[in-house]
């Protein structure tokens, strides 16, 4: 134990000294390595693909949703270098000017100052493409990044962190803003999360299991992923076409990922005739389970047990909910959800106004899909998680998430007293 201690204080000593390097680099030097590491990547796609082959064949113990994500194939590495140019292309999240204002008591000018974070652990599970996102918005946000991969994606995150420090030598930078944890013992986890002073914050992105873990054991402040237990309502006044259409979306598209809808609920007043179109729409490819009021509905619609109502399956599992008015509705998310991503489907503004005031979740939805819960698809590139706790960020954790700020007060001579 004490050589893995003393790996892991190494390793966030070389992160510290990293940071006080990029920290100070400027905007266009942090985006010219980022272009070059995305260069990287795309020289080190045969090799990033070969090393998830690898993954992939000692993954057999995996369910499917799991192997969804470790797989990597052209079209994701490819989104893998894309999102990398993205982050490279937008505004630089270091050293805006959040406030300013003078105080006329004292003459001072106030300036809060955006910095960042300094040193991040991102430990995760089975997702490869979490190395890359994770690597390229600290970079972004001039922040070092120690990563700890889960062993199934050890080979992928193997080749996919060489070519960041490839694209890092190339542009200047000291490679050690970017460590992957060379090691599968799980005691690197739990030394990371005593590294007071060395690392500043710690983000998990994985199962319930490990953001307990993390929650409960870590000294250095922490930046949670919970679960996307994610529902759909659908109101009274839905336009069936388009219900249908985005509940058929939020499932089905991808199930495996947190934005994915576990959880239907409907008006009563629209469910008699709505829902059997919906189960006519999905019954082929997901099993649905319901309470009494669906099943009374549509026969081919399961015994929903209160366990459900809880549940990120990551499968293609519906639990349907009948309401009888948007204050239930509201009350069932609330209470049943994991305040990550909860959508409305209706044509009344001021019922999705109500919706979105009083649903206490990162991310509410006006007639959109749940699977938008995701860094890109707001613009932000990429994100490392999507953070649903209250404190620092909340929802797709992108570059300017991953900033803190500081107070730059201007004077002039001035003296208190």
């Amino acid at each position: 134990m004490s050589e893995l201690k003393e790996m892991m204080e190494q390793l966030a000593h070389d992160a510290r000294d990293a940071h006080r390097s990029i920290s100070v680099a400027t905007a266009e030097a942090r985006n010219t390595a980022l272009i070059a590491c995305a260069d990287a990547l795309a020289v080190a796609k045969p090799a990033i693909l070969e090393a998830n082959i690898q993954d992939m064949e000692l993954a057999t113990h995996l369910d499917a949703a799991m192997r969804d994500r470790l797989l990597l194939d052209e079209k994701r590495v490819d989104a893998m270098i894309a999102s990398v140019r993205a982050i490279a292309a937008q505004q630089d999240p270091l050293g805006r000017t959040l406030e300013t204002w003078k105080n006329p008591a004292n003459g001072l000018t106030f300036n809060k100052i955006a910095v960042p974070l300094g040193v991040i652990g991102m430990i995760y599970e089975s997702r490869p493409n979490v190395t890359a996102d994770a690597a390229a918005l600290c970079i972004r946000s001039g922040n070092a990044v120690i990563l700890r991969a889960g062993s199934e994606s050890s080979n992928s995150s193997k080749a996919i962190t060489a070519a960041f420090h490839e694209g890092l030598k190339n542009a200047g930078l000291p490679v050690s803003l970017v460590q992957l944890v060379p090691t599968q013992d799980r005691g690197a986890v739990g030394i990371m999360l005593k590294l007071n002073g060395l690392v500043d914050v710690i983000i998990p992105r994985g199962g319930a299991s490990l953001t307990a873990r993390v929650a409960a054991e870590s000294s250095v402040p922490t930046l949670l992923h919970l679960i996307g237990n994610c529902h759909t309502y659908i109101h009274a006044k839905a336009n069936p076409e388009m219900a249908i259409h985005v509940v058929h979306n939020a499932k089905l598209r991808r199930t495996g990922v947190c934005g994915a809808t576990e959880s239907l609920v409907i008006d009563e007043a629209i469910a008699a005739t709505l829902l059997p179109r919906i189960v006519d729409d999905l019954a082929s490819a997901c099993e649905l389970r319901g309470d009494a009021k669906a099943r009374n509905i549509d026969a081919r619609i399961q015994f929903a047990s209160e366990e459900d109502w809880s549940t990120e399956y990551l499968a293609p599992i519906l639990s349907i909910k009948l309401v009888g008015c948007l204050e239930e509705a509201i009350d069932h998310i609330n209470y049943y959800g994991s305040h990550h991503t909860d959508a409305i489907i209706t044509e009344d503004v001021a019922a999705a106004r109500a919706f979105a005031a009083q649903v206490d979740s990162a991310i509410v939805l006006h007639n959109a899909s749940t699977q938008f819960a995701d860094g890109g698809e707001f613009g932000f590139g990429a994100e490392i998680g999507i953070a649903t706790g209250r404190l620092h960020a909340r929802g797709p954790v992108g570059a300017a998430q991953l900033t803190t700020y500081k107070y730059v007060v201007q004077g002039d001579g001035t003296v208190r007293t």
